[in-house]
């Protein structure tokens, strides 16, 4: 075979090599290895690793050794049997939460929803009951806070929306509760979000919290408002833009803090039309966040 012929034909010779005997075969072969050998023919390699696919959804391989590939614990600290314990039962109410979430869905999916927003209700309980137990029972950590987000999602972000759209049946166009279910669940979904990545402010909400929203929903459906859908879906709409917006609202542990007597035209409100004082609690809080903004604005 001449100097000159491609790598192709050495190959051919090689296999046709075979037949005439292991000799001839083998001698085919150095031949060929020593063709691929030559300098000239490195561009070949650097060209087939050049179109060598990489898929981007694998990331770069670290050592198993390496310290940071190593999982982190769920739970930070002393992993003894009582923390673990405690560490259980923190996410076990998490859980609970979630079950709750699930259960409102079903049941509002079968006609059920005064007792979907009693679930849902619940579900507020249990949320707020896992971040108090976790802080005084010392177990926080960043897997609890992961854990209670998606719990949220599905509890208020999903569960509420759709007890809220299985109240509207009926009373509205489907397509306009649609939307304004579809709102509550994109917006709390970025409230969550956000709320993940943002720094803590230990006296004000930036918008209205997801929980609170959610409460708000299924107090409304649990009491039954006599007010028409339209103003029902424009409340709810509303709602899901206040969770996303900038405005400062008050935590709960500000209001604990206000007068005794503030809260007993509350009281008295509701021992006169529950209805009545539950919406003018929630418009004016729900006021109060662009009163508090202005109120910063002007003093800084």
């Amino acid at each position: 075979m001449r100097r000159s012929s491609t790598f192709a034909r050495q190959v051919l010779l090689v296999r046709v090599g075979r037949r005439d005997g292991d000799l001839r075969a083998r001698t085919d072969v150095a031949l060929a290895e020593r063709r691929y050998a030559d300098p000239r023919y490195d561009r070949y390699d650097t060209e087939i690793e050049a179109v060598v696919p990489v898929s981007p959804a694998l990331a770069p391989t670290s050592p198993v050794d390496d310290p940071a590939a190593m999982s982190i614990p769920l739970l930070p600290g002393e992993r003894t049997a009582a923390r673990r314990m405690k560490f259980a039962v923190v996410n076990a109410c998490t859980l609970a939460s979630l079950m709750l979430g699930m259960l409102a869905i079903f049941l509002a999916m079968q006609g059920e929803v005064r007792v979907a927003a009693l679930c849902l209700i619940a579900c507020v309980v249990f949320d707020g009951l896992d971040g108090a137990l976790a802080r005084k029972l010392g177990v926080a950590s960043p897997f609890g806070a992961q854990m209670d987000s998606l719990a949220d999602m599905c509890s208020f972000g999903l569960a509420a929306p759709v007890v809220v759209y299985a109240s509207l049946a009926g009373s509205v166009p489907p397509a306009a509760a649609a939307v304004a279910c579809a709102l509550v669940a994109a917006c709390a979904a970025i409230r969550l979000a956000r709320f993940n990545v943002s720094p803590k402010d230990g006296r004000f909400f930036c918008g209205v919290p997801t929980t609170m929203a959610a409460a708000v929903l299924a107090l409304t459906v649990a009491i039954g408002l006599p007010v028409s859908g339209l103003v029902l879906v424009s409340g709810v709409a509303l709602l899901a833009f206040a969770m996303v917006s900038s405005f400062p609202y008050a935590k709960l542990a500000r209001l604990v803090k206000l007068p005794p007597w503030l809260w007993l035209a509350p009281v008295l409100g509701a021992l006169i039309d529950i209805r009545l004082t539950f919406a003018l609690i929630v418009a004016g809080y729900l006021l109060s966040g662009p009163v508090l903004w202005l109120r910063q604005r002007r003093t800084v």
